[in-house]
């Protein structure tokens, strides 16, 4: 993140550069420490986030925008990357234009939104229990004399986010709007709100000052102390939550001997439209300016919410200030990335990642210098740590320089000041190394869609459940390498897929079709340079069929529902586990963490890899 002191951050360089070894540029022995999970000070400082969360695929409403920002170096457009979906730069005018409907409250927002006050928006959808269940609550504020200095409106986004389409919506609420006769109802069917403000789950709220300018984004509800709260502050246009030095408190610590585990504030619950909690994972990365990687990662699909903060620095510099960090408290510029594990995985996110991130540069990234702006993921799941390495070697493979991102576990992580959380949001224009519409577009090889949940191993291996892949679309789903594997049954080059060495408790899956083929148990250390297995999950799973290629006699492998080719079996394997060796091309397999099998609907398979 750029600061006013950049020649001073800059002669740091080569302190900070001789803090590398092998791998990482800082190599902490501490464990999961300190911990702050997400809250608002002042006027938001009472409880936290309760949502609804339905993501659909990340709809790309690009647009040929060309940004101008202030940047660190002071010269207008240094470290400023184009991008083609900026965010948005004058809200109020845009709700004001938006469509209204309730009868009697005027035709559109300019007739519900008093320039001279500053706003309270509420993003809902009609599938969302947690915002009918509150909408009653959210009218009574718009018509209580205490928020007289504040006005109140809700949005709604017709086709987007699994809502229902324009008209259908106009009809539905038709029918429901005599019970909220003074609730506003505006309506963005371009979705170009939600969509550039990253919001994923409903209800969520945004927190305009008298000039349309965001003060504060909210994902999840608020709770009506905290609606009182802002009321009060209305009259001071939010001079308290602008003045932008307050820092959330610390409310939970880990010491050394605690338990890994997701960290998780208890009131951190996020709620899906069928009114259950979202089955949410978190990891922390670091990739210099968090202004932009927060602003970025809240789009991808499948993302719940991003916050800014201060990871892994130096255990005597508790809750360090930015002032702290730009001074050498060895803290990463980190944003906590917390995701919906049955809509994506953590592989998933670490491809999104490192499209923003240039992984050979310590210390460095955008125009940024620092120990404080290095690249990093911290973990606070060890079995997070294999997907990691995985991902790591994968992304090696395409460098001739050493890849440098950091990997560890969290040390401690601390809520970067008010300012900086949604700082893009709040400043379109501001400082951005990253083309945010990257966050558009869908990796290739991302994760599968969750199968219907089943009981029994029998169940999971029936062929019919995974039957219903594409062959056809198999070219825009698989990477090129994939294709050529499992589709002209290629072969990739020997020690170069990372699932070679990887050895983390797990099952792999056909990247076709997702047919469980091999159980982690039954993989072996070959040598060979290619995964290998002593037998498949099952045999009905695989094929066998006689292959001459190259003058031998081979015995090649294909999968049984999607025919994929997956490699060779040979008599040369282990001779207390059967003697065989399922020698397999990477790139014809997805590996799934045992962590991950349950919410992805390979549950009954779980047994077998911890046995």
């Amino acid at each position: 993140m750029p600061n006013n002191n950049s020649d001073n951050d800059d002669a740091h360089d080569d302190d900070q550069n001789a803090d590398l070894t092998t791998g990482s540029q800082r190599q902490p022995s501490r464990w999961l420490k300190n911990a702050s999970a997400l809250g608002v000070t002042t006027v938001l400082s009472a409880g936290l986030l309760l949502a609804c969360g339905q993501m659909s695929s990340a709809e790309n409403q690009s647009s040929s925008n060309t940004s101008v920002s202030n940047s660190k170096s002071g010269s207008e457009n240094d470290g400023v990357t184009n991008s083609r979906d900026m965010l948005p730069s004058d809200m109020l005018k845009q709700m004001q234009a938006l469509p209204q409907l309730t009868k009697g409250l005027g035709k559109n927002g300019a007739a519900v939104i008093d320039p001279n006050k500053p706003t309270l928006v509420k993003f809902w959808a009609s599938w969302c229990p947690l915002c009918l269940g509150t909408l009653e609550e959210t009218e009574k504020w718009r018509t209580d004399p205490k928020f007289a200095d504040l006005n109140v409106v809700t949005v709604t986004s017709p086709g987007h986010l699994n809502e229902k389409a324009d008209g259908e919506f106009t009809t539905w609420y038709a029918g429901v709007q005599a019970d909220y006769p003074q609730l506003p109802v505006l309506v963005d069917s371009s979705g170009d709100l939600i969509n550039k403000l990253g919001v994923q789950v409903y209800p969520s709220w945004a927190i305009l000052d008298k000039k349309g300018n965001l003060v504060h984004l909210v994902k999840g509800n608020i709770t009506a102390e905290q609606a009182y709260a802002l009321a009060e502050n209305a009259n001071n246009d939010f001079a308290e939550l602008k003045s932008g030095k307050a820092k959330p408190t610390n409310v939970q610590v880990l010491d050394n001997n605690s338990k890994i585990e997701t960290i998780k504030q208890k009131d951190e619950v996020y709620y899906n439209d069928k009114g259950k909690a979202i089955n949410t994972r978190s990891i922390y990365l670091a990739g210099g300016c968090f202004w932009g990687v927060e602003a970025y990662m809240e789009r991808v699909d499948g993302v719940v919410d991003v916050v800014s903060g201060y990871a892994n620095g130096d255990d005597d510099q508790p809750n360090p200030s930015y002032e702290d960090v730009i001074r050498g408290s060895g803290h990463a510029e980190a944003v906590k990335v917390t995701y919906d594990a049955d809509k994506t995985d953590l592989d998933t996110i670490l491809k999104y990642y490192f499209r923003v991130v240039d992984p050979t540069s310590v210390n460095k990234q955008g125009n940024d210098h620092g120990v404080q702006y290095r690249s990093g993921i911290y973990y606070t799941d060890q079995e997070d740590k294999a997907v990691i390495d995985a991902a790591l070697k994968r992304v090696q493979a395409q460098y001739k320089q050493k890849v440098v991102v950091e990997h560890e576990a969290l040390d401690n992580f601390y809520l970067a000041e008010m300012y900086h959380q949604d700082y893009l949001a709040k400043n379109p224009n501001g400082y951005c190394h990253i083309d945010l519409s990257l966050a558009d577009d869908k990796p290739e090889g991302t994760a599968r869609t969750k199968l219907a949940a089943v009981s029994t191993v029998a169940e999971t291996l029936d062929p019919k459940r995974y039957a219903n892949f594409d062959k056809n679309a198999l070219k825009n789903t698989l990477t090129k390498a994939q294709y050529d594997i499992t589709q002209g049954a290629a072969t990739e080059r020997a020690f170069s897929h990372e699932y070679d060495n990887l050895f983390a408790p797990g099952i792999y899956v056909d990247v076709v079709s997702g047919e469980p083929l091999f159980l982690s148990t039954d993989k072996y250390q070959s040598g060979c340079g290619w995964p290998s297995f002593t037998k498949p999950i099952d045999m009905q799973v695989i094929t066998q069929h006689e292959d001459k290629a190259f003058n031998m006699v081979r015995t090649e492998i294909r999968s049984r529902v999607a025919d994929s080719h997956l490699g060779h079996v040979f008599s040369d394997g282990p001779k207390d586990r059967g003697g065989l060796r399922y020698c397999i091309n990477g790139g014809a397999l997805q590996f799934i963490p045992v962590s991950a099998m349950p919410q992805l609907g390979y549950a009954p398979l779980v047994k077998l890899v911890k046995s």
